[in-house]
């Protein structure tokens, strides 16, 4: 779900002094963040090309986060998120560096739900993204697999077994199959949690981190009351949107950080699996 835009500078922050004034129509490249290759890191002529990796250390480290690019689903939209990246500080245009600017809904791509998202006295007590425990967004996870037939019930979550103790687990279903993260057009039949699934994980499970492989834990059809559930004892963080292909089932250690953002019900995070 998608509500609070952000607008962040991603680069050194320090003076920039322009010879020749750039603006977002006149800043080089035109249509940043239309190529994904050039997100913050341009290639030169040079013949320069980095490197980008899903996994790291010799297989020991995944990188469960989506990159962000223009075709990435968003919330409700058949157009993706399209340009969320500029570059108004340009060397090419006379900058002494470049400086980009970000601006995207807080619920976009991989990202974390704070209880203010869904319960406004949440919202205005404070209770944002900056208030979430770390000691939950990190530590021992459990990656599981989820019966591809059908959205996450009170029944599928007895099926699934999970100890007693696991306190993190991240459930890929049907939409990691489907690609759904990676087709541009909003679809409303991803799976998610139904309210019984939710309410029989709040009470039979330690769980407290749930993480989900698309936009909303939240099934569409019990979007507002499975989030209800989860949210109301202000115990379970949510992160939706995780990357989770190629991913082995079992036991890792997950570290997820969320942005610092004062006053954001949600915020863009960088999840990674190590083994």
């Amino acid at each position: 779900m998608k509500f609070l835009p952000i607008l962040l500078i991603c680069s050194e922050l320090f003076p920039i002094l322009n010879v020749a004034p750039a603006s977002y129509s006149t800043a080089y490249p035109s249509a940043y963040g239309g190529d994904t290759s050039t997100a913050c890191n341009p290639t030169g002529g040079d013949g320069l090309v980095p490197e980008r990796r899903e996994v790291y250390d010799g297989g020991r480290i995944f990188d469960i986060s989506h990159r962000y690019s223009p075709d990435m689903p968003s919330w409700g939209s058949e157009d993706g998120i399209g340009q969320f990246l500029w570059l108004p500080a340009s060397m090419k245009n006379g900058s002494l560096a470049n400086n980009s600017e970000m601006k995207l809904p807080t619920h976009t791509g991989t990202h974390v739900d704070a209880p203010g998202h869904v319960f406004d006295h949440y919202f205005d007590a404070g209770f944002d993204v900056d208030t979430l425990d770390l000691g939950v967004l990190n530590g021992p996870a459990l990656v599981v697999d989820v019966p591809r037939d059908k959205n996450i019930t009170a029944e599928v979550m007895k099926s699934l077994n999970i100890p007693k103790g696991v306190r993190r687990v991240l459930f890929r279903t049907l939409n990691t199959d489907r690609q759904l993260m990676r087709k541009k057009e909003f679809d409303t039949s991803y799976v998610g949690f139904m309210k019984d699934g939710a309410q029989w994980l709040v009470a039979n499970t330690d769980i407290k981190l749930v993480g989900i492989d698309y936009l909303s834990v939240a099934a569409y059809a019990d979007l507002i009351p499975s989030h209800l559930v989860f949210l109301e004892g202000r115990e379970i963080i949510l992160v939706e949107g995780l990357k989770l292909d190629d991913i082995q089932l079992g036991l890792y250690t997950v570290h997820c950080l969320p942005l610092r953002l004062l006053g954001a019900e949600g915020s863009p995070i960088r999840c990674i699996l190590i083994k």
